[in-house]
């Protein structure tokens, strides 16, 4: 049975995300924040004959994210994304999302996989104080933000992308680092996701006339020393083996691939 999840259900959803709490870092993240009952995000549950949680499905605006632990009722979910406008984006453990890609009539958009790894010590960590000046975006900055990555050619710059950074920004669930000259933007990194355990590092850039100057290291150690100060398990996403390995030396470790339609 599938049915939409409410704050009572909380306790039991909890203790099925938390199994694997960085891969359900989104999940988590956002019912810390926005809890079950707004316009923009959603979730549904699959249970069994004995009341227990097999599945879940969130809607954050129009990306979906589903988890399971072993089968689960695919058509079912695939029904409730059907019910809301194109596009759709989706997201989640490769395995889990390889049973939607069968429905045409979902139209997911470009398939992108790429490596899942999280960092739990700061003991590989290079936290020296950084020399160039990094500063810390708030929502007078979001634009200039917004602007540096579209100049990113390997970024997909969504049309809710500005609406979604204030909101992070807003309610806390993201934070993020830049460095400017002659009041240029030149490199930036942001976290999101963020809940009281952990924090997914996305958005690395820097603007192509300013690499190979340290601005991104300059920035990522700023954001390290921050989130790791505060607790938190870092996660972050890559595909290129050259950074992959670059992350692995600062101390993070693979625990899964992740797919992107989007």
């Amino acid at each position: 049975m599938i049915r939409k999840l409410t704050k009572n259900d909380e306790k039991l959803v909890l203790a099925f995300l938390s199994v694997e709490p960085s891969i359900n870092l989104f999940i988590l993240g956002d019912i810390e924040a926005f809890g079950y009952e707004t316009d923009f995000q959603e979730l549904w549950g699959e249970f069994d004959y004995d009341g227990r949680i097999k599945a879940v499905l969130l809607r954050f605006y129009q990306s979906f994210i589903p988890y399971a632990k072993g089968e689960f009722d695919v058509n079912g979910f695939v029904s409730i994304i059907k019910s809301y406008s194109q596009p759709i984006f989706l997201s989640g453990k490769s395995d889990i999302v390889e049973k939607f890609e069968q429905f045409e009539e979902l139209n997911l958009g470009e398939k992108k996989i790429t490596y899942f790894a999280e960092c739990r010590s700061d003991i590989h960590l290079n936290l020296n104080t950084v020399e160039l000046e990094v500063n810390k975006a708030g929502i007078d900055v979001v634009d200039q933000i917004i602007d540096l990555r579209s100049t990113i050619k390997e970024f997909h710059i969504r049309s809710d992308a500005r609406d979604m950074l204030v909101k992070s920004m807003e309610t806390k669930t993201a934070r993020t680092y830049y460095t400017e000259e002659n009041g240029v933007f030149t490199s930036c990194v942001s976290t999101t996701a963020e809940n009281s355990h952990s924090a997914m590092i996305v958005g690395v850039c820097t603007r192509n006339d300013y690499r190979r100057k340290g601005l991104a290291t300059a920035i990522m150690k700023k954001l390290f020393k921050d989130v790791i100060a505060e607790g938190k398990v870092l996660c972050l996403f890559y595909d290129n083996p050259e950074a992959g390995r670059i992350y692995k030396r600062l101390g993070f470790k693979d625990i899964g691939m992740w797919t992107m339609h989007k």
